[in-house]
Formats: structure tokens, sequence, C-alpha cells
């Protein structure tokens, strides 16, 4: 039996329902910043003139972000509740959006770097406190359910984001012989949109804090954390989501530079922008619709395996492939992906033996040791063919589908 506390549901009122609006609009609005990531890289490895393992460090850098803030955003919000936490993380986002307009000043990668690292760590703080607090908005069995439609809507902010990113950083045909001033410019007005979003869902936080605002721990707050390390399951979790969103980052940086390769569709730089948004992202947000509405009918663990399988195939068709065929498999890996987040998230919240708080803190954190897979991935495409690089994602997913197949098991016994 399972005696763990459990974070306090707000109700079905008009202002619960208010909040889980505003909530599922943060899904919307980190997706959008976090997807313009890959068009940053895109355009940074071009002003540059860097390697791919020196490119993917802006990937790097948000998932280190993302390890050196969580288990203290996790300790915030068991302190001091969800909509404080959720208010500090907008306002670290908007200061890293400032941080980006010393470029203009600057001209220098490492101004790049540090503001991915402060935007990483306002989303992650975020996510600490979104993420169990979506799933806790309610009936335990439909926890899934909400938590997959807030993904959806994250999704549909990350195909929003790429195609703005590719708008504003790649609709210049000879991106790589634009002065960097002229880069860096781009950049700066990018985020000063970026920005202006940010400070619209921090209004909203702040007229709707109130149904947040009650969602605290009640135990001692190191013991809470610490009760996560000591759970299996929240390991096992955590290890899982780790590879799950390493995959997902790597396959997307390499996505525009993979489909521009003349060896695989030939596309120009903003086209294969445009593809990355709508079929990598937008196969995640479909394929996220119909998983809300699956979800109502298949246990998660089976839809994870199934997606999980499908994902790892798609990846090896790539290795081993050649021609289109390959940039249509990795393009394709995205509808896989879409059900992966929520459901190993959710899986895990119910199967750890610590708090929502302490079990989301430690799955935040998982996400920085994904920085491996990017790392590996640049690495592999800097030696050999960028298709080679998708055995790291292929190892993964064959992880994923193991940790769902386990978790059935846990039911079944």
């Amino acid at each position: 039996m399972n005696s763990k506390p459990q974070p306090k549901e707000i109700g079905s009122d008009k202002q619960g329902k208010i909040a889980f609006i505003v909530l599922i609009l943060l899904f919307f609005g980190w997706g959008f910043v976090n997807s313009n990531n890959d068009p940053l890289l895109t355009t940074l490895k071009a002003a540059f003139h860097l390697s791919w393992s020196a490119a993917i460090a802006t990937q790097i850098t948000s998932f280190i972000g993302c390890g050196v803030v969580s288990i203290p955003a996790a300790i915030f919000v068991s302190k001091y509740g969800s909509g404080r936490t959720i208010f500090f993380a907008l306002l670290i986002m908007i200061a890293a959006c400032f941080i980006m307009q010393l470029l203009r000043v600057w001209q220098t990668y490492y101004i790049v770097l540090f503001a991915v690292f402060i935007m990483s760590s306002g989303v992650n703080s975020l996510q600490v406190a979104a993420n169990p607090l979506v799933a806790g908005m309610g009936a335990p069995d439909k926890s899934h359910f909400r938590l997959t439609l807030a993904q959806t809507l994250n999704s549909l902010g990350v195909v929003i984001g790429v195609h703005f990113g590719s708008e504003m950083l790649l609709s210049r045909r000879n991106i790589a012989s634009l002065p960097a001033a002229q880069t860096v410019e781009l950049v700066g007005l990018a985020y000063i949109y970026i920005a202006m979003i940010i400070l619209v869902l921090l209004l909203a936080v702040l007229i709707f804090l109130k149904p947040f605002a009650a969602h605290k721990a009640t135990q001692s707050h190191n013991d809470e954390i610490m009760q996560a390390f000591k759970s299996r399951w929240a390991l096992f979790g955590a290890a899982a989501l780790a590879l799950y969103v390493g995959s997902e980052v790597a396959i997307g940086s390499l996505m525009i530079n993979f489909l521009h390769s003349e060896k695989v569709l030939g596309l120009d730089l903003k086209t294969a922008g445009f593809f990355l948004g709508n079929f990598y992202w937008g196969g995640a947000l479909l394929g996220r619709f119909i998983g809300t509405y699956a979800l109502r009918f298949i246990k998660a663990y089976n839809l994870l395996v199934f997606a999980a399988i499908c994902a790892a195939s798609l990846c090896l068709l790539v290795v081993l492939g050649n021609g289109a065929i390959i940039g249509y498999a990795a393009l394709l890996v995205g509808i896989f992906n879409s059900i992966q987040f929520p459901t190993i998230f959710t899986l895990t919240l119910e199967r750890s033996k610590a708090t929502h708080a302490a079990t989301s803190g430690l799955l935040v954190l998982a996400i920085s040791f994904g920085a491996a897979l990017p790392l590996m991935v640049g690495l592999i495409a800097d030696n050999f063919a960028l298709n080679n690089a998708f055995i790291v994602p292929l190892l993964a997913y064959f992880f994923i589908a193991v940790f769902a197949f386990k978790a059935r098991a846990s039911v079944v016994k």
C-alpha cells in the first residue's frame, strides 16, 4: 500500500477551471520558447562557423540548467507553493530574453549559452511546478489524460514556435554568408517577441494566482526530496524520461541540417525548418491529440510500449537506410514521441513511493542527464554520416519500451 501524501486537488468550480486553462497556456508557452533552440542552433552554427559538437552546446547548456534548478525548484514548490514558483520561473525566462540582447553589443557565443542556461532554469522550474499540478487536478485515474492534454498544448506551442524561429532566423537564403552582426540582430529581435509572450503569461498568472497558491506539500522539504532518491520506480522513471527527452531534442537538433543534406531530401534551410515544425513537431502534436483520445480506452503503459517500439524501428530504418526514405522516417519519429513524456511522467508518479513534488523534482533533474544524448549524437555527426547518429535514440527508445513493459507487469502482479 502506497501511503505517500498526494497533492491537494483543485476543485471543479469556476476558479479551478480557470486555473487549469492558465496552466495549459503555460504548457503552450514553454513549448513555444523551447522550440526556438533548434532554429537558433542552426543560425549560430552558420554565424559563428561552429562544428556540430560546439553548436549542440546550446542544447547541452539547456540540459545543464535543468539539472541545476530542478531539486531547488522542487524544494521551493514544497515550501512556497506552485503559484510563487510559476511566477518566479516566468520572471527568470523574461530575464533570459534580455540577456540575449547583449549579443547586440558583444558578439560572442558565450552570451548565447548563458542566456540559454537562464532560460532553461526558468522553463524547468515551471515544469517542476506545473506537471504534477496538472496531474493532480481531478480524479487520479484521469491524470494521464490531463497531462497528455496539457502536453498537446505544449506541442502546439512547439509547432508554432518552430515556424516563428524559422521565419525569424532562417528565412535568408544564404544564412552562412550573412555578417555575424546581422545574424545576432535577428536573434535579439526574436527574443524580444518571446519576452512579450512570456509577459502575457505572467500577467495571466498574477490575475489567477490564487488557485495555485494553496498547492503546497505538508512535510519536511528535505525529507520529502530524499524520498524520491529512495524510490526504485522514481529512479527508473527518471532514467526513462532522461532518455526520451535526450532523444527528442537530439533528433530535433539534427533535423534541419539532416533534411538539408543532398543525400537525404536536399531542402533549403527554411523549408527544412518548415518540415521540422510541421512533420516532426507537428507529428508530436497530432500524436498527442490521438493519444489524448486513445488514453480513454487504452492503458497508458500499453500505449507507451507501442510508441517506443515504433520510434525505435524508425530510427533503425534511418541508421540502415539511405535516400529520401530516411528523411521521412526521421520525421515520423515525432508522431511516436507524442505520448511518451506524459505517460512516463504519470506512470512514475503513480508508482513512486515519494510525494508528487519530490518525484517531479527528480524527474526534471533527470532530464539534465539527457544532455549526454545530444553530445553523443553531435560527436557521431562530426565523425560519421548524420544518419549514423540515430543509433543513440534507437537504444534510448528500446530502454523506454522496457520501462513500459515493467510498468505493465507491476499492475498484472
